[in-house]
C-alpha cells in the first residue's frame, strides 16, 4: 500500500488517510504497522503531491511524474517549495511552469535556480525564460554563457524584444560564438539584405543562427540557381520570407514536383501558382511542416497535400484549427488524414462542426446502428447526409440548422431584363409570302 501514490489537495484528508490506514492494520491480529521509514516516505509523497497540485499540476499525471523523479522525494520539501516560488517570481505562467517542470524536472534543483535567478530576471518575456531554463538544464550551460550571448546581441544593435525573441525561439544561441554571428551577418549582406533590415531578419527567423553558412546556406543558394531562379527572384523571396533559408537541400525541388503532379481543376492550379513557382513550392513546405508537427510522417504529409490541393490555398491557422478539432474534440488520430484528406478541404464552421454535432447526438441517443468514421462523416454530399441522419430525426434539424427545401433559386438578373435583351422580331411582308410560295412550288 505504501507503494501507491494517493494525492489529496486538502492536508486534512492526508491525516485521515494515515489514521485510517494505521487503524485497519492494528485491528487485525496478523497484521503489523508499516516500518517508520516507509511510512515517512509515504507521507512525503502525499505532501509533495499536495505541493505540486497547489502550483497547478494535474492530479492525473502526478503519480507518473514522481515515479520518474525520485530525487524530489530525497530532497528537502522546503527547498522544493522555494524553487517553485523562484520560478513563479520569474513571472512564468502556470501552464508554462507545469510544462517546464514536466519536461525538465532538474529546474527544481535549488542550486540550479540560485545560479540562474539573477540573469533571467533581465529577460523581457516569460517564453525566453522558459526556453533558457529548459535548454541550460539539459546541456548544463552556465549563466556566464548567457551574459556573453546577450552582450554580443546587444553589441550588434539588437533591441531587447529581438534578444528575447531569439532566446525564446532558438535557445541554442547560448553556445553560438561571436564569429558565427558575424558570418551570418556577412552572408545576409552578401545576398543584398540591407543592413537596417538585418535585425528584422533575425527577429523573424532566429533559427538561422543554428544553420551552417558553408554547409547549408551557400549550397542552398546554388541549388536555387540550378533550378532556374534568377538572383533577383531569390533575393526577393528571401527578403519577403526569411524562413526560406530554413529549407533543406532538395526540399524545394520535391515540393515543385508535387505541384506539377497535382490532379486538380485548372482554376486551383492557377491560384496556387499566382505568386510564382518559388512561392508556391515554399507554401507546400509550410503545409507539410504543419502536418508533421501534429504527428504525420513526411511521406503521408506529402500524400495529403497531393490528394487535397486546396490545402495549399488555406492559411496555416485554419489548418491547425481543423486538426485540433479532429484530435481533441472528435477523438480521431492524425493518421486518419492520410485516408481522408478531404477533411482539410471542407469548411470547419459550416460543414464539419454541424455534422459532428448531429452524429454525436445520435450516438448518445443510440440512433446509429454502427460507428461512423471520419470518411462517413465527410464524404457524403449535403443532400445524402441530410436524408440519412437528419430527416429521420426532426430534433436534429435544430442541431444541424434548418434546410430550406422549397427555397427559390436566387435570380442572377433583375426581372424584366430579358425584354431589353430580346432581339426585334422580323415583320413578314406580302412580297415575302409570294416568294416563299414560289420556292415551295419549285421544289414540288
Amino acid at each position: 500500500m505504501a507503494s501507491k501514490l494517493v494525492t489529496y489537495i486538502n492536508p486534512r484528508c492526508f491525516t485521515v488517510t494515515l489514521k485510517t490506514q494505521n487503524r485497519s492494520l492494528s485491528s487485525n491480529p496478523g497484521s503489523r504497522i508499516l516500518p517508520p521509514i516507509n511510512q515517512s516516505q509515504y507521507r512525503k509523497q502525499i505532501l509533495l503531491a499536495n505541493l505540486l497540485q497547489r502550483y497547478g499540476f494535474p492530479s492525473s499525471t502526478l503519480q507518473h511524474f514522481l515515479s520518474r523523479n525520485n530525487f524530489l522525494l530525497n530532497s528537502d520539501l522546503a527547498e522544493t517549495e522555494t524553487s517553485l516560488g523562484i520560478l513563479l517570481s520569474l513571472k512564468i505562467p502556470q501552464k508554462s511552469l507545469v510544462s517546464l517542470i514536466c519536461d525538465c524536472p532538474n529546474v527544481l534543483r535549488s542550486e540550479f535556480l540560485r545560479k540562474w535567478r539573477a540573469p533571467l530576471s533581465e529577460c523581457v518575456s516569460s517564453s525566453a525564460i522558459k526556453s533558457v531554463l529548459e535548454h541550460s538544464s539539459r546541456i548544463g550551460i552556465d549563466p556566464d554563457k548567457f551574459y556573453e550571448c546577450t552582450k554580443v546581441l546587444k553589441g550588434l544593435g539588437f533591441c531587447d524584444s529581438t534578444v528575447s525573441r531569439i532566446l525564446s525561439e532558438f535557445p541554442g544561441v547560448l553556445v553560438v560564438n561571436e564569429i558565427e554571428f558575424r558570418r551570418k551577418i556577412e552572408f545576409l549582406i552578401g545576398i543584398d539584405i540591407p543592413r537596417d533590415n538585418i535585425e528584422r531578419f533575425f527577429h523573424i527567423f532566429p533559427e538561422i543562427l543554428g544553420i551552417g553558412t558553408e554547409t547549408r546556406l551557400k549550397p542552398l543558394l546554388d541549388e536555387f540557381k540550378k533550378m532556374g531562379f534568377s538572383k533577383d527572384e531569390i533575393k526577393k523571396e528571401i527578403a519577403r520570407e526569411p524562413r526560406v533559408l530554413g529549407l533543406e537541400l532538395g526540399e524545394l525541388s520535391r515540393c515543385l514536383e508535387l505541384i506539377k503532379a497535382l490532379k486538380c481543376r485548372e482554376v486551383i492550379r492557377v491560384r496556387i501558382l499566382s505568386e510564382g513557382a518559388f512561392r508556391a513550392g515554399f507554401e507546400v513546405k509550410l503545409r507539410v511542416d504543419c502536418l508533421c508537427k501534429y504527428g504525420l510522417i513526411r511521406r503521408d504529409a506529402f500524400k495529403v497535400v497531393w490528394k487535397e490541393p486546396r490545402v495549399i490555398l488555406y492559411e496555416i491557422d485554419e489548418i491547425e484549427k481543423k486538426i485540433e478539432f479532429l484530435i481533441n474534440r472528435m477523438g480521431f488520430h492524425i493518421n486518419c488524414l492520410a485516408d481522408v484528406p478531404e477533411y482539410l478541404g471542407v469548411n470547419l464552421q459550416k460543414q464539419i462542426i454541424p455534422r459532428y454535432n448531429v452524429i454525436d447526438y445520435l450516438k448518445l441517443k443510440g440512433g446509429l446502428g454502427c460507428d461512423i468514421g471520419l470518411k462517413g462523416l465527410i464524404k457524403p454530399s449535403m443532400k445524402r447526409f441530410y436524408n440519412l441522419y437528419i430527416k429521420p430525426y426532426p430534433e436534429c434539424e435544430r442541431i444541424f440548422g434548418k434546410r430550406k427545401e422549397n427555397a427559390r433559386a436566387k435570380q442572377r438578373h433583375p426581372p424584366g431584363l430579358w425584354k431589353l435583351m430580346k432581339p426585334p422580331s422580323h415583320v413578314t411582308t406580302r412580297e415575302d409570302v409570294v416568294n416563299m410560295k414560289s420556292f415551295i412550288e419549285s421544289l414540288a
